[in-house]
């Protein structure tokens, strides 16, 4: 099972990654740069296209948690599947405060990279030792990102094993959902 991904994740792939890919995409301003380039630090890469109402919804909530946990050392990466000149004209109305690549037809090379089918916002998130902790599909919600994160840090404290963090996070992301799920109006 992919890291972190729950069980009914019928977009997640057998063929997540145990580490980080060395994607090489543009950035807004047309200079190449690699997902490694970020790495050896915790970090979540989020795929997000300007068109994706979820991927907006969760734009705050990526610049806070960036905030928030910046004494970790923290970083977030977007990597847009869009166009260049879509996404320039997004940032026009709506800037972020992390860093952003830019996938153009390459966008979706780079989701495979990460074992994933075209489906978005996903966000994978990855320890110091660029190692991939978690893989979230959907929109990612605060409960679920400290969660993560906070199996992230008894992770690199010693407290508790790869396969056991992976596991608690799977368990902690399926009974978030399904809290969630329950309390939905419908």
């Amino acid at each position: 099972n992919a890291p972190g991904a729950t069980a009914g994740d019928a977009a997640a792939s057998p063929k997540v990654p145990e580490t980080l890919p060395d994607i090489r995409l543009a950035g807004l301003d047309g200079q190449p740069r690699t997902l490694r380039d970020f790495g050896h630090r915790p970090l979540i890469v989020n795929f997000w296209a300007t068109w994706c109402e979820p991927c907006r919804r969760e734009m705050p909530l990526l610049t806070a948690l960036r905030g928030a946990y910046r004494a970790d050392g923290l970083e977030v990466v977007g990597i847009a599947v869009d166009f260049r000149d879509s996404v320039a004209e997004f940032l026009k109305k709506t800037p972020l405060a992390y860093p952003l690549l830019v996938g153009e037809e390459d966008g979706i090379d780079a989701a495979r990279a990460f074992g994933m089918q075209m489906v978005l916002p996903f966000s994978v998130f990855v320890d110091e030792q660029d190692r991939i902790i978690a893989l979230k599909v959907g929109e990612l919600h605060r409960d679920e990102a400290d969660a993560i994160l906070g199996a992230m840090r008894a992770l690199r404290a010693g407290q508790v094993s790869l396969a056991d963090t992976r596991s608690r996070i799977e368990e902690r992301l399926k009974a978030l959902a399904e809290a969630r799920h329950a309390g939905a109006p419908g």
